[in-house]
């Protein structure tokens, strides 16, 4: 028997909603069963109304013990007077442990303190009458993230998303690298491109065989090394070792880059082995100026790095779930984690290695890419959260929700819902360990980066839950505040703007709220319709904004034109046949509107399919043209490619993730759909550096 209004009382105090409203306004109840399952997640016994009334007593008990708030989020930068301390003494532990701790008695004031979460530990006078010390989180954050003209030095700009794993170059080893990307960056910069945007490039996990999602890593605090440049080797210029191993895999080099689509695990198999025999010629002939900077790369990057090496190498020994681990290493023994790392030493440091060589090859993209002219350089992706069987997963285990998995509630395609298989940050967890996993993440991804797009934000304000255990999934709320703080301090230190990727069912005020922290918005055109069913002229479009025509997620341009997406919708069962026919006339009439944008000339010759040029060139005018502070577009729209990078809902049905462009990255930057893009975004003044202000292209 349960207690249902013990069990709501206990649900309601960690965050779980009772309601929800689904895609079509109805509202769903969050049931019992769901409400242990968020519960059980957090940690909390929920087995007998006895286990659920005492953990609501001991909320109450701890509620009723404490006198201040657990954390409080202040302006960095500026002194403030809490009105909190009376008859206690006080102490600020500040987060760098070099700088001086704060002490004093009474009302607390607060010095002006550095962007971070410092301490504030308080302490009961004698004769006061109250007992135990307890302890403050502050967290001190500017007031906005980075605004693209601080970052940028001008207020609008274009840029060009691409997949890096569909790049490819005669020197590459048949998937886009980090080299890849810098040339790449260079070639669009010279066209005044502001920024380059990829897919993310979290680590997958060294031995891990799964798809190539980078939407499902491993751990989204570190690299994916598949990325590193073979030929690009730090400290290894002169190493005739070095040298060999490259001729000695030219063969197998040559068979992957004759592959029309992305060959992940023959190309995995390669770099393994050419990768550990790199760091054996590392250890044996790399410079004293690199084997100094790898030291220095391990001790900078800490116990999280540590980890991470040994969760890699444990991988090679018990597979990449660690939930099939053995119990003394599932669970982090601390003597089974110590025996590990002795016996492993030689393969944690390869592992630590790799991230070392990532990080710089990544780094040197971005130093490319701005000192090309690029006023941002890259636009780097956060994934909404990492595969639950993954580092991040067995790493962070103390922030993590367990028995969940982060998902989506129903909707036309996914009438039970959507399980993404993603490890979710449990709120209580994460607050009490300072935000201190998610910081890691967020600091590690903005490193290299002049903006970081942040999937999925509305997880910042509620995540969907979906249960193991079969029940349905519920939405538990985050939080928002804290989080908002750390992700401003994160961007800060790294001088990065940030885009929140707010598609979907919004909450009431969510978007203004994330516009007033100096967020940008995500305006996607393909789904920028009124009530009636016409695309909104993106001359109304909000300044706050990245705008683009499409994503890796939604048809191409070409596609969108040609109704490829209805193809596939009716191959998979998704509509029926009769269904086919009224969507493709709506689909006409859709190209005729987009043509129509900014006083266009519209379908003039009353065919089905126009020339895509026409089209292109329409709707890139009109992005153009709009208030936006940032204009992506698709190098898929650049090449007229018809095939979309993932069509979600789907796994092997559609070829995710798998498409090489086919001209290789010099081809590319000497398009002429390229230039001409280029010319349309440079008239209206987006043009990056030197090209900002020129007006030559203006008849285009």
């Amino acid at each position: 028997m349960t207690d249902q209004g013990g069990l709501a009382r206990l649900a309601a105090r960690f965050g779980i909603l009772p309601t929800y409203h689904d895609l079509y306004k109805v509202e769903r109840p969050t049931s019992p069963d769901t409400q242990k399952a968020l519960l059980r997640a957090n940690g909390v016994s929920v087995d007998s109304p006895a286990l659920i009334q005492e953990a609501l007593d001991a909320l109450e008990a701890r509620d009723a013990a404490r006198r201040f708030p657990l954390e409080l989020i202040i302006d960095s930068g500026r002194a403030v007077t809490l009105g909190i301390g009376e008859g206690w003494a006080w102490r600020i532990i500040r987060e760098n442990p070099n700088e001086a701790e704060v002490e004093g008695r009474g009302i607390v004031t607060v010095p002006a303190l550095p962007h971070g979460v410092h301490r504030l530990e308080m302490y009961p006078l004698e004769n006061s009458g109250d007992a135990g010390q307890e302890t403050i989180t502050l967290i001190a954050a500017p007031a906005q993230v980075p605004l693209i003209g601080d970052v940028a030095g001008q207020e609008r700009l274009w840029g060009v998303n691409t997949a890096l794993y569909g790049l490819h170059a005669p020197r590459d080893s048949g998937i886009g690298d980090f080299e890849d990307l810098g040339c790449l960056s260079a070639g669009l910069a010279a066209q005044g491109a502001g920024f380059v945007g990829i897919n993310p490039v979290h680590a997958l996990g060294f031995f891990h065989d799964g798809g190539g999602s980078p939407y499902s890593p491993s751990h989204r605090g570190f690299l994916n090394t598949f990325h590193i440049a073979l030929d690009r080797m730090p400290g290894l210029d002169h190493s005739g070792a070095a040298q060999q191993i490259l001729h000695d895999a030219r063969a197998a080099v040559a068979a992957l880059q004759a592959s029309v689509t992305v060959p992940y695990q023959p190309h995995r198999e390669v770099l393994r082995f050419r990768l550990e025999a790199l760091f054996k010629a590392f250890r044996a002939e790399a410079t004293p100026a690199a084997r100094a900077e790898f030291s220095a790369f391990r001790a900078e990057r800490g116990e999280p790095l540590l980890q991470f090496a040994l969760f890699e190498a444990l991988t090679a020994v018990h597979g990449d779930d660690w939930r099939n681990w053995p119990a003394e290493l599932k669970d982090k023994h601390p003597r089974a984690v110590a025996h590990s790392h002795h016996a492993l030493s030689e393969q944690v440091a390869f592992h630590a290695w790799q991230q070392w060589v990532a990080d710089r090859q990544l780094g040197a993209a971005q130093a490319r890419a701005k000192s090309a002219g690029m006023a941002l350089g890259l636009y780097l992706d956060l994934a909404v959260g990492a595969r639950r069987s993954g580092a991040e997963g067995w790493c962070e285990s103390n922030d993590i929700a367990t028995g969940v998995s982060v998902g989506a509630p129903p909707d036309h395609l996914s009438p039970g819902g959507q399980n993404w298989d993603l490890a979710a940050f449990a709120p209580g967890k994460l607050k009490a360990s300072g935000y201190g996993a998610l910081r890691r993440v967020l600091a590690e991804t903005a490193r290299h980066c002049g903006v970081l797009r942040i999937d999925h934000v509305l997880g910042m304000n509620r995540s969907f839950w979906a249960p193991d255990d079969g029940s349905p999934g519920g939405y538990i709320k985050q939080p928002f505040d804290a989080i908002l703080a750390v992700i401003k301090i994160e961007a800060a230190r790294a001088g990065t703007a940030i885009i929140g990727e707010d598609l979907g069912l919004v909450p009431s005020g969510f978007r203004e709220t994330m516009r007033s922290h100096g967020f940008y918005g995500y305006s996607v055109l393909q789904y920028e319709k009124d009530d009636t069913g016409q695309f909104r002229n993106p001359q109304d479009t909000s300044p706050q904004v990245l705008s683009c025509f499409g994503t890796h997620d939604t048809p191409t341009l070409n596609g969108f034109r040609q109704g490829h997406d209805i193809d596939w919708w009716g191959k998979l069962g998704w509509v029926t046949p009769e269904a086919t026919g009224p969507l493709r006339t709506t689909r006409a009439q859709d190209v005729n509107s987009l043509l129509a944008l900014n006083g266009g000339p519209g379908n003039t010759a009353q065919t089905l399919t126009p020339e895509f040029s026409a089209l292109s060139t329409q709707v890139h005018r009109a992005l153009a043209a709009s208030p936006a502070a940032m204009i992506a577009v698709q190098l898929d729209d650049v090449l007229g490619c018809v095939e979309a990078q993932n069509l979600p809902g789907t796994v092997d049905e559609h070829p995710n993730w798998q498409r090489r462009y086919a001209p290789d990255i010099d081809e590319i930057t000497r398009s002429p759909s390229l230039h001409q893009i280029a010319s349309l975004m440079n008239a209206q003044g987006r043009g990056s550096g030197s090209l900002h202000f020129r007006k030559d292209d203006t008849n285009v």
